[in-house]
């Protein structure tokens, strides 16, 4: 019996009636997630009418459109063509995004598996600190929760497996580490994540304009501060638990 052959990327694919996927992919690297960001940006500009959404993931953009104004052909030839003006691995990411500097405690009672994971990479709980505090990731894409960030990716030390178990809570805020990855929680929730640092951050605002804070494409820093410097600025109510946020220029 043959084996049916591998697919080839980027790949153009429907979903059910009113939906396109292109993926760039099977497994995430920069390159391919560096694709879908600069893809999704240019499909937005083409300005088809009968788009209805578009949106990524950590490795494809879908497309959601009114298959009566816009017909699958029409559209599939405008992804293809699209697909051929350019590397879309080599793109430069979009404008827009933003660099965001995080206040963090690790650690403590707050993120309380920070010495797990430590003990895991085969690091010291300060060499942790350091390595993650240090680290500038990118928000790969926002699902699982409103306006929650997975995050990356981090340096090999850091591909360390999900737990066999599960966390029954972690706050909104909570600074999760697995598989070269953070996720940061925007609502409070069970994960299977090690829970290693904890933020100020609010995530999702369903009553504001723009309710999610965080968009694809944007860079985070989660900058270590003690536990005393992290309860002022939560007992302050500084917006953001203290973020420092600017425009990314390169």
């Amino acid at each position: 019996m043959s084996r049916e052959a591998p697919p080839t990327y980027p790949l153009i694919r429907n979903v059910g009636l009113s939906g396109m996927l292109v993926s760039f992919g099977d497994q995430l690297d920069e390159a391919t997630n560096r694709a879908t960001l600069a893809f999704r940006s240019a499909v937005n500009a083409l300005g088809l009418s009968g788009v209805v959404e578009t949106a990524t993931s950590l490795a494809s953009v879908f497309v959601r459109f009114d298959a009566v104004e816009l017909p699958h052909d029409r559209l599939r030839g405008a992804l293809a063509d699209l697909l051929l003006t350019r590397d879309w691995y080599q793109a430069p990411l979009p404008d827009g995004r933003r660099f965001w500097r995080v206040p963090t405690v690790y650690g403590t009672e707050l993120a309380p598996q920070l010495a797990e994971a430590a003990d895991l990479a085969g690091v010291s709980e300060a060499a942790a600190i350091e390595e993650l505090g240090a680290a500038r990731v990118r928000v790969l894409t926002i699902g699982f929760a409103p306006g929650q960030p997975y995050l990356g990716t981090l340096g090999e030390t850091w591909d360390i497996p999900r737990q066999s178990e599960v966390t029954p809570q972690v706050p909104v805020g909570a600074l999760v580490l697995a598989i070269r990855q953070f996720v940061l929680f925007s609502t409070a929730s069970p994960t299977g994540w090690r829970h290693v640092g904890q933020t100020g951050l609010t995530l999702f605002q369903p009553e504001a304009a723009d309710p999610f804070a965080l968009r694809a494409g944007d860079e985070l820093q989660f900058e270590p501060v003690s536990r005393a410097a992290f309860l002022r600025l939560r007992d302050s109510g500084a917006q953001q638990g203290g973020a420092i946020v600017s425009e990314v220029t390169s």
